[in-house]
């Protein structure tokens, strides 16, 4: 199946290419994750069931392994992902912890830019 893209291929960094082949494995691995879900709870087959869920759960697995792979790379993915996972309390203070810490001209993880810091800008 071909990549698709929302601009033409020939325009894309290696980089971007390779994210958004990461990016699309992760959206198709969390759709996986559902979908089992869903025929764990539509089963009444009990064998069925544990088999399903282990499926989702292998699922799980792959999606964690691809999310670090773009944590790695996009650097605004790990300042946000940082911010935001393995907190305590509701989710949304979360948010205003980080922009306390933001206050003075941003964290030095941002770079200030709306790049992915993936290559050279068109």
């Amino acid at each position: 199946m071909a990549m698709q893209y929302h601009e033409p291929p020939e325009w894309l960094t290696k980089e971007t290419r390779e994210m958004h082949r990461a990016l699309r494995s992760l959206i198709e691995e969390l759709e996986a994750i559902d979908w089992y879900q869903h025929r764990v709870d539509a089963t009444e087959d009990e064998d069925l069931r544990a088999i399903l869920a282990h499926n989702r759960d292998e699922e799980a697995e792959h999606a964690a392994m691809t999310l670090e792979w773009i944590r790695r790379r996009y650097p605004k993915m790990d300042e946000e992902l940082r911010a935001y996972l393995f907190t305590e309390g509701p989710i949304h203070l979360a948010e205003e912890k980080k922009m306390d810490g933001e206050e003075g001209g941003g964290s030095p993880a941002s770079g200030g830019g709306s790049s992915l810091n993936l290559g050279p800008n068109r």
